[in-house]
């Protein structure tokens, strides 16, 4: 046997690819808009995080320019060392007032925040509990960390109970969730899980990555859409979203964050996040917080969208967010109709087994603040051409 036997053997990819059905690597050739450039076709983008449309804003792009020309293009070193800028502590002070936290800290990735954060907050005999859907980077941050990791059935609350009552009431216990969650586009039930935390004596944080910009108002996220900012313990939160850039953070109580500093790994040893990346980031904030009329517009569009694919047959789901699940349930049919779509001239995400099960198979797609209503109205008669062809509505 050798080390790279499995590599040899991998062939999906190239059987997708000889078929005309591989979906992912699509290089683009523009600015991350409503509309994108790949093979030289210009296609409506209806795959994209960047929910308030500001990757293109003029005031985000001057920003980012600005900071390289006073600071360079990056850091050279970790924050730890001789990467901190005053402009990342001027981020960090800024989203920590943003969430209502006294503290807020910053890493190059949202990953990284999440490893960072989970790995450095979790010692043996601890446990950490997560919904099964949550994000990818908290479960690898879980087998990062030297806690016992539970899980519970998705935003079941009695699943919940049940992982919670299971624990001894005096052993440490963190409750990690996403706070919209990226597939699924639902909400997790902070109310419960604020009362479940209290009653068995946990913690709970929140990954807030696709609701900055989306819930709260100005876009604080799930904590604030449910007032339950001080009830959550921990606050994580992507730039590469809603704020139109790259990186992460991580907003807790003074002495959590001063804990992480020096406990998180990811921070401690990777590269700091670039001078550009955060200055796009506070650029963004300024624009959220001085015009909400911008996540007004997101939900006027998801509403639209979301409308017009039910009334068509299509299976939504549980989602209530800019984040529209069309569930399929068949790999193959998944494939087709992304490519069907993409010759059409849109751009959707296919998401099939094994990152879901094979009965809820789906294709994703994501408002943004910037689409037109005439956009999502192309979007809709194609995605109903495709959808009668495919027998899928």
């Amino acid at each position: 046997m050798d080390l790279f036997d499995k590599c040899k053997n991998f062939t999906a990819a190239r059987e997708l690819e000889q078929v005309g059905l591989y979906p992912y690597f699509q290089p683009i050739s523009s600015e991350q808009d409503t509309e994108v450039i790949i093979n030289n076709k210009k296609v409506l983008m209806l795959g994209s995080n960047s929910y308030l449309g500001l990757t293109v804003h003029p005031k985000v792009k001057k920003a980012a320019i600005d900071a390289i020309e006073k600071y360079g293009t990056g850091c050279a070193g970790s924050r730890f060392l001789n990467g901190t800028l005053d402009i990342h502590e001027k981020l960090e002070e800024r989203l920590a007032a943003f969430v209502n936290k006294e503290k807020a800290l910053l890493f190059s990735t949202g990953f990284q925040a999440n490893l960072g954060a989970i790995a450095g907050l979790m010692n043996k005999g601890e446990y950490v509990i997560l919904d099964k859907s949550d994000h990818a980077s908290i479960v690898d941050g879980t087998r990062l960390s030297y806690g016992e990791v539970k899980r519970f059935i998705h935003n079941d609350m009695a699943s919940l109970e049940r992982v919670l009552s299971s624990i001894d009431i005096d052993i440490p216990k963190f409750i990690v969730v996403d706070g919209i969650y990226s597939m699924d586009g639902d909400i997790a039930n902070l109310p419960e899980i604020v009362r479940l935390k209290k009653k068995y004596n946990a913690r709970v944080m929140v990954d807030d990555a696709h609701s900055f910009g989306v819930l709260g108002k100005n876009g604080r996220g799930t904590a604030n859409y449910f007032s339950l900012e001080d009830e959550t313990d921990v606050i994580m939160g992507t730039f590469s979203k809603s704020f139109a850039s790259l990186g992460g953070f991580i907003a807790s109580d003074s002495y959590v964050i001063d804990y992480l500093r020096h406990y998180a790994r990811s921070l401690i040893f990777s590269a700091s996040i670039t001078p550009s990346s955060t200055a796009a980031v506070l650029a963004s904030l300024d624009i959220m917080e001085n015009e909400p009329e911008l996540i007004d517009k997101l939900w006027a569009n998801t509403e639209r969208m979301r409308k017009g694919v039910q009334d068509m047959g299509y299976d939504t789901g549980t989602s209530c967010t800019p984040i529209i699940p069309l569930i399929i349930g068949d790999n193959d049919k998944v494939l087709k109709m992304r490519r069907m779509l993409f010759d059409e001239g849109l751009f959707v995400n296919p998401v099939v087994s094994p990152a879901v099960p094979p009965n809820q198979t789906l294709v994703r797609l994501s408002l943004m603040a910037s689409h037109t209503f005439k956009q999502i109205d192309f979007a809709l008669e194609k995605l109903y051409e495709v959808g009668k062809a495919l027998e899928v509505i």
